[in-house]
């Protein structure tokens, strides 16, 4: 009954919702056509104007009306002055929809709601732009400067083309499900392109983290586990222990004692040239190699450049290198959650908390969430509380974080599925039956 009451609830407040984000999904398509400078939503007249002009395309792709990436992209589109300037070199499109859009060809972190392409007319990809490592900070791995810098390595790279042109093959992925969003079954009713005299056409909008959300039902659904690539999608380069200069292109700030990266014989001020044999031009194009290595021991080939030398270097990594992503913040991560944690967000007890309590087993989460509704409220149903703490999960008391567990679910669990959950309430321990959701 409180399910249904909340779904009324949505209803009545919907309407305004639905007006309030079809007048931003308008204002900005009058206010770009209005500049005349940028193409709208029509990537086909970005390859033809690209082609007779002998140019580099810059797509940027935003979801409207996000908030996390307003302030990135407002500044783009201002009068900052390296990037006004640069962008006269490019054929410049925005697009603010998937509707359509060739998957096959335009493949990124679907968990952004801002990223760049640069490409050429052809659709060789040069590079990508963009990355996050929290829902809203961008501040350590994007700013205009490196944007900059990235621009400048895509006008080269374009220069350098066809020539080139071998070296960047890696850079498009493979064929997917589906070559378009309208096409999952998860994605309902959605036309495959926008018709702006439709009333409410924002409702008709497919946001980036749509696909993602649809790709990873589409296995689910079909009681496969889903591919390492979707459940641990674009590892951030901390991940094999790289931090980054988000100011330039791919130059190392620091490195994290210890890790992959720092066993390589990587040093703070190196610029990364290449990795695998592809021409690097930010965060985003490391994570695109990261996002196709598999999770599997392997090892990522690098030429960097340090003090005006050339070097080889090879970062050697170890089976389950994924799992050292951080994901919390990640909107997909909720799919997940729904699926193996009945609506649980999970953080790890600190030192301090484990002492308190006598806990020594890996195993030791709390919720810091616990859903209510429908699939995501199948936590709170069975009796899971805030303030308990799981020292168990179906038997194992290995996990260290709740990645961990939601990997674990995706590989050995279907739906129909149950696992024995046993969580430390008051000094006691108490046992749950913990349903995997569809």
């Amino acid at each position: 009954m409180k399910y249904l009451l909340f779904l009324f609830t949505l209803s009545l407040l919907f309407p305004t919702f639905a007006f309030s984000e079809d007048k931003e999904v308008r204002a900005d398509k009058k206010k770009f056509e209005a500049k005349g400078f940028w193409l709208y939503n029509d990537l086909d007249e970005a390859y033809k104007v690209a082609k007779e002009k002998n140019k580099p395309i810059l797509a940027v792709f935003r979801c409207i009306p996000c908030k996390d990436c307003v302030k990135i992209d407002d500044v783009l589109i201002e009068t900052h002055p390296m990037i006004s300037l640069l962008l006269k070199s490019f054929v410049c499109v925005r697009v603010v929809n998937t509707n359509g859009l060739d998957l096959n060809l335009f493949q990124f972190d679907t968990d952004m709601s801002f990223v760049i392409f640069f490409l050429n007319a052809d659709k060789t990809i040069y590079g990508r732009y963009g990355t996050r490592s929290h829902r809203t900070e961008w501040e350590h791995d994007v700013s205009l400067e490196g944007l900059s810098d990235a621009m400048l390595g895509a006008l080269d790279l374009h220069k350098g083309f066809p020539k080139n042109k071998r070296s960047l093959a890696g850079k498009k992925g493979n064929p997917i499900e589906y070559r378009t969003p309208e096409r999952y079954s998860y994605i309902k009713r959605k036309p495959s392109k926008l018709d702006y005299s439709k009333p409410n056409v924002a409702k008709d909008c497919i946001h980036c983290h749509e696909i993602g959300e649809a790709r990873r039902e589409y296995y689910w659904r079909r009681s496969k586990p889903v591919p390492d690539k979707l459940m641990i999608p674009y590892p951030h380069p901390k991940s094999i222990g790289l931090i980054l200069d988000p100011k330039k292109k791919a130059t190392i700030k620091s490195l994290k004692p210890k890790s992959p990266a720092d066993k390589a014989g990587l040093k703070n001020g190196d610029e990364i040239l290449a990795m695998n044999g592809q021409p690097l031009l930010s965060f985003a194009d490391i994570q695109w190699v990261l996002h196709q290595q598999k999770e599997s021991s392997g090892e990522l080939r690098l030429e960097i450049l340090r003090n005006k030398k050339k070097l080889n270097k090879k970062i050697r990594l170890k089976s389950g290198w994924k799992l050292e992503d951080e994901r919390s913040w990640r909107t997909s991560a909720w799919t997940n959650r729904r699926i193996a944690l009945g609506g649980m967000k999970l953080d790890p007890l600190t030192d301090q908390e484990r002492k308190r309590l006598g806990i020594r087993t890996p195993l030791a989460l709390k919720p810091h969430y616990i859903g209510n509704w429908g699939p995501y409220g199948t936590a709170n149903k069975i009796g899971v509380r805030k303030g308990d703490v799981i020292i168990e999960f179906d038997g194992q008391k290995s996990f260290k974080t709740e990645g961990d567990i939601l990997d674990y679910v995706n590989k050995r669990k279907r739906v129909g599925d149950s696992v024995k959950l046993v969580v430390l309430r008051n000094g006691k321990k108490i046992s749950f039956r913990l349903p995997i959701q569809k």
